[in-house]
């Protein structure tokens, strides 16, 4: 690949770019489980009527899951609106056969009865999920989801710089593929429809 570089340079390239993917979140020494990469894990959480959800909850069905906060003004309800068209173009009953997830990454302000009134705006079956502050950094911690509080411009409300991927699981939990906030509806649907 770079005939020219000395076998000391590639070896401390390599490293960078080690260092960059494990900076960004993506992978972690660990990071592989056979072919898989190694995202997701157990959680625990409570959804909008303050139930307790796990993990475990979600399976049997495969999962769109998102991360974000009810005050993002524009990526987040994009990307909300992106996992629903995706799921209606898998015909009318799809919506009950798959688990569409939002997780916060602002628990300070996304109680169960934010969300409550935030995640219906999206398809009656989405759930919506917050925690501790605690179990949110483990939940984002185990999908490699990057997220840190901005304070807002003169005197205003906080927003929450974050990391805008979705997440597909197969019906037993396992990590299958992401997509970014640009992919394309038709793109997700095919997707999820080879998991059905």
């Amino acid at each position: 690949m770079f005939p020219a570089m000395s076998r000391t340079m590639k070896v401390l390239l390599g490293v960078w770019i080690a260092a960059l993917a494990v900076a960004a979140g993506w992978i972690g020494w660990d990071a592989v489980r056979g072919d898989r990469p190694s995202i997701g894990g157990p959680f625990t959480l409570v959804d909008q009527d303050g139930r307790t959800v796990t993990s475990d909850s979600l399976k049997g069905k495969p999962t769109l899951i998102y991360f974000g906060f009810t005050y993002c003004p524009d990526v987040c309800p994009t990307s909300l609106l992106l996992m629903e068209t995706a799921i209606e173009q898998l015909g009318p009953d799809a919506a009950k056969k798959v688990n569409l997830v939002f997780i916060t990454i602002d628990p300070e302000r996304d109680t169960p009865a934010l969300l409550k009134g935030y995640v219906p705006n999206f398809g009656p079956t989405f759930i919506g999920l917050t925690g501790t502050p605690q179990q949110v950094a483990d939940v984002a911690r185990a999908f490699r989801v990057y997220y840190q509080k901005v304070p807002g411009k003169d005197g205003g409300p906080y927003l929450m710089d974050h990391s805008s991927i979705v997440y597909l699981l197969d019906r037993n939990g396992r990590f299958v593929t992401h997509f970014t906030h640009e992919a394309k509806a038709d793109a997700i649907a095919k997707a999820v429809g080879r998991l059905l």
